[in-house]
């Protein structure tokens, strides 16, 4: 399969996208996929939580702009019953996930389809690059996108084409997908891990590729990236319960800060000064680290990418150290198993 191939020999591709609260960018991530630059039948299915501003208006517009577009209520608003009751409604044998604020590149959808059929893969992700349209976000972006930020993770800062764990949204063979049940819909965030895991214990290859790039806006604010980072860490401790091969010393970076961090005010406080140079020795790294994050940016971000390194840092420690042991238990007792099947055809079989 390649870009030259006729649109008759490429396979239809269902979109599907969660959406919740993004009037600020859902037509932009929706344009954004109709210009692909893929020549086989397309659709978009947006899922529809229960917003409180102007998205299902947006919504509706695009539905009666172009034909290709289409709802379904998610009256939960959460993502998974989203991405379920998305791919429900949808019909064609590849599975496109983009969010309400992903951009897709030009090219992602032509080179995903290439690569199922390159790899012989169940899922292939890319890079999700952050990208900001004021001085917070830009700053935000620059530490989501450093090593100092969110450490050797691929998908955000790059890397060679390889098999991996999980990978950042997805293109999946719908196959695939029905085999497994789709998402578990208790796991409310790192879904897409829990996904990715059924799949690979199912012995199917979830690839990652830097062909494919998708634009990431930022949260807007420092209360609400605190909010993602928490739920974020707070989803990974009931990953580590749920498969306890998975923790590294990238998931206990956080909250091995945080702890420290706190210690040494309390014991600085309490018993000796020395003990702040801890936390003093941490804000330094951050403002060190956050050079090279800024380089090439406007003095108003730079100065803000330590205030976002510290905010993700430390907001993921928390959700991590306090997720309850009951949430984990909840998800653990809905846990799939996954289910093994003939040997996954090609994209274009």
């Amino acid at each position: 399969m390649n870009a030259a191939a006729p649109s008759s020999t490429l396979p239809a591709v269902s979109v599907i996208m969660p959406v919740l609260n993004e009037e600020r960018h859902l037509r932009s991530s929706v344009r954004h996929i109709l210009e692909q630059d893929y020549q086989g039948e397309m659709e978009v299915v947006i899922a529809l939580g229960p917003s409180t501003d102007r998205t299902d208006a947006i919504a509706a517009e695009l539905v009666a702009e172009d034909p290709r577009v289409h709802t379904v209520p998610n009256p939960t608003g959460r993502t998974p019953a989203a991405l379920n009751a998305a791919i429900r409604a949808s019909r064609h044998p590849v599975v496109v996930r983009v969010d309400g604020h992903g951009m897709l590149s030009p090219g992602y959808i032509r080179t995903a389809v290439r690569l199922l059929d390159e790899t012989g893969a169940a899922n292939v992700g890319g890079i999700m690059h952050a990208e900001g349209e004021n001085d917070w976000e830009h700053a935000v972006a620059a530490a989501m996108t450093s090593k100092i930020g969110v450490g050797n993770a691929a998908f955000h800062t790059g890397g060679q084409a390889a098999p991996a764990d999980t990978v950042y949204l997805g293109v999946f063979r719908r196959e695939v997908l029905e085999r497994q049940g789709g998402y578990n819909e208790e796991f409310i965030r790192a879904q897409d891990w829990e996904l990715n895991y059924r799949i690979r214990e199912a012995g199917h290859l979830i690839w990652f590729s830097p062909e494919l790039r998708v634009s990431y806006r930022p949260r807007p604010s420092v209360r609400t990236l605190a909010k993602q980072y928490k739920d974020y860490g707070r989803w990974r401790r009931v990953v580590t319960r749920y498969h306890r091969g998975s923790v590294n010393l990238r998931y206990l970076a956080a909250p091995g800060a945080l702890a420290a961090n706190a210690a040494g005010v309390v014991v600085g406080a309490a018993l000796t000064p020395w003990a702040l140079l801890v936390p003093a020795a941490y804000l330094a790294a951050v403002t060190a680290g956050s050079l090279p994050a800024g380089r090439g940016l406007p003095v108003g971000a730079r100065v803000r990418i330590p205030l976002a390194l510290a905010t993700m840092h430390m907001c993921w420690g928390w959700g991590f150290l306090t997720s309850p042991r009951s949430l984990a238990r909840r998800v653990i007792a809905s846990r799939r198993p996954a289910v093994t099947g003939e040997p996954v055809q090609h994209a274009d079989a």
